[in-house]
C-alpha cells in the first residue's frame, strides 16, 4: 500500500518561519564576515562570495520541497536555483581578479534573483507573511542594478553587498514574524 505525504497549509507556514529564521541568521553572520574582510580580493572574500548564492539556492530548494500542496508550475524557484549555481562557479572564478568583476556578477544575480523572489511572493501572497519578500524582491531588483552599475567604475570593495545581504535578512525575519503571528494568532481580549 502506497501512501501520499502532503503537506498542509499550516506546516507549510511553520516550515517557511523556520526557513525565513535561519535565512535571516546567515545573512547578518555572512555580512560580518564579510565587513572583517580586507578590501580587494583574496581567497576568503572567494569563499564568502561563492557561499552565499550556494546558500540562496539551498534554501529556495527545501522551500520547494516543503511545498506540496502548491499546484502549477514553479518555474521562478527552479530558475532562481540553477542561475544561483551557476552564479556561483562564476563568482570563485572572477572574484580572484577582480572587485569590479564580482561586483558585477552579483549585481546581476541579484537583480535575477530579485524577479525569482518578487514572482514567488506574489504568487504566495495568500499564505501570509510574503507582503515583506515582495518589497525585498523588488528593492533586489534595484540593488543589482546598482551593483552592476557601480561594477563599472572600477571599485576596490565589495562590501556594499554586506548590507544587502543584511537588509534582505530583515526582510526575511518580518516575515518570520508574520507568519508567526497567523499560525499562532494573539487571543482576543
Amino acid at each position: 500500500m502506497t501512501t501520499l505525504e502532503s503537506t498542509s497549509p499550516s506546516t507549510f507556514t511553520a516550515t517557511l518561519r523556520r526557513l525565513y529564521v535561519v535565512r535571516f541568521a546567515f545573512a547578518v553572520v555572512w555580512a560580518v564576515l564579510l565587513f572583517l574582510t580586507p578590501d580587494g580580493t583574496g581567497p576568503l572574500l572567494t569563499v564568502l562570495l561563492v557561499v552565499y548564492p550556494l546558500a540562496d539556492a539551498a534554501a529556495v530548494l527545501w522551500q520547494l520541497r516543503s511545498d506540496h500542496h502548491t499546484a502549477g508550475p514553479r518555474v521562478a524557484e527552479w530558475a532562481n536555483v540553477v542561475v544561483s549555481v551557476v552564479v556561483a562557479i562564476v563568482l570563485g572564478w572572477v572574484s580572484s581578479g577582480s572587485v569590479a568583476a564580482a561586483l558585477g556578477v552579483w549585481g546581476a544575480w541579484a537583480a535575477a534573483a530579485g524577479v525569482a523572489q518578487l514572482v514567488t511572493a506574489v504568487r504566495r501572497r495568500s499564505s501570509g507573511g510574503q507582503v515583506p519578500q515582495i518589497l525585498s524582491g523588488a528593492l533586489s531588483i534595484v540593488a543589482g542594478l546598482a551593483f552592476l552599475a557601480q561594477s563599472f567604475q572600477d571599485p576596490d570593495s565589495i562590501s556594499g553587498v554586506g548590507g544587502y545581504a543584511v537588509l534582505g535578512g530583515i526582510f526575511f525575519l518580518i516575515s518570520a514574524v508574520r507568519l508567526g503571528r497567523q499560525t499562532n494568532p494573539l487571543p482576543r481580549r
